[in-house]
């Protein structure tokens, strides 16, 4: 049996974005049909969505995994070799929901074991490094290759910049400015946080899976829906759809 779900992974409001200019949209609360569903436990399809985190090699992906599930800051750098592997759990409007939080390696000789793992995502977290502006300019790639596995329309995107505590304020303006413009180019949601201290690293992941979760949840209702019309057309257009003639019988 699972332990309970720990109390700063509870979830009962919609968690703001970083940026009004760069967030994938700017409601203060959850959807209507979501709450509504949440409160009749309508929801047992989707409670797991897959994130895959990709990025340049030494930005910070595991660091930022590693400091939000262990609480955990390794000074030492250790290289992701192929993919790493983290499930967090959630309780989202009272309905238990987990993340699979995929770590890709960054080098480029596990680039093709990584991008075999991309498939299936809900959302892509694109990580680059605050301090250097080659890692932002190779985060639009990182997320071409994501995204050739996976369908656009139905995944969220994130773009995170790491390393905020290394940024002199000058820099960090600038470079964030660079990074709420691809975000807009490429309609993804911009956090800056800092594993390290751990500033915005938790309100950053508890945004992720509320996202996640109102999207699946949003999915299903939406296939559900299309089932049950479905059925009713056929129904309709079946011989036993109308209402049958009575026969007459001859009586004794």
């Amino acid at each position: 049996m699972l332990p309970p779900v720990k109390k700063d992974r509870i979830i009962t409001q919609l968690p703001k974005c970083f940026s009004p200019n760069a967030a994938l949209h700017t409601k203060e609360s959850f959807h209507p049909q979501v709450k509504a569903a949440c409160q009749v436990q309508k929801t047992d399809s989707f409670n797991v969505a897959k994130v895959i985190v990709v990025g340049d090699v030494a930005v910070g992906k595991t660091c930022l995994i590693s400091r939000f599930c262990k609480d955990a800051f390794d000074k030492t750098y250790k290289a992701t070799i192929g993919v790493d592997f983290e499930m967090e759990r959630f309780e989202v409007l009272g309905v238990p929901f987990s993340l699979q939080l995929w770590d890709t390696a960054g080098q480029e000789r596990f680039k093709c074991i990584a991008s075999t793992y991309y498939r299936g995502a809900q959302a892509i977290i694109v990580v680059f490094d605050l301090s250097s502006v080659n890692s932002l300019t190779n985060a639009r790639q990182w997320l071409e290759d994501a995204m050739k596995e996976n369908d656009p329309s139905s995944v969220l995107l994130f773009l995170v910049g790491t390393k905020k505590d290394l940024s002199s304020p000058e820099q960090l303006a600038q470079t964030e400015q660079e990074a709420i413009r691809l975000s807009e180019e490429i309609k993804a949601e911009y956090w800056a946080v800092s594993a390290k201290s751990g500033d915005g690293i938790r309100d950053f992941f508890l945004r992720v899976a509320s996202l996640t979760f109102e999207a699946n949840v949003l999915a299903e209702l939406e296939l559900n829906e299309s089932r049950h019309t479905r059925d009713i057309i056929r129904i309709k257009d079946s011989p036993e759809g109308g209402h049958k003639l009575k026969r007459k019988t001859n009586c004794c």
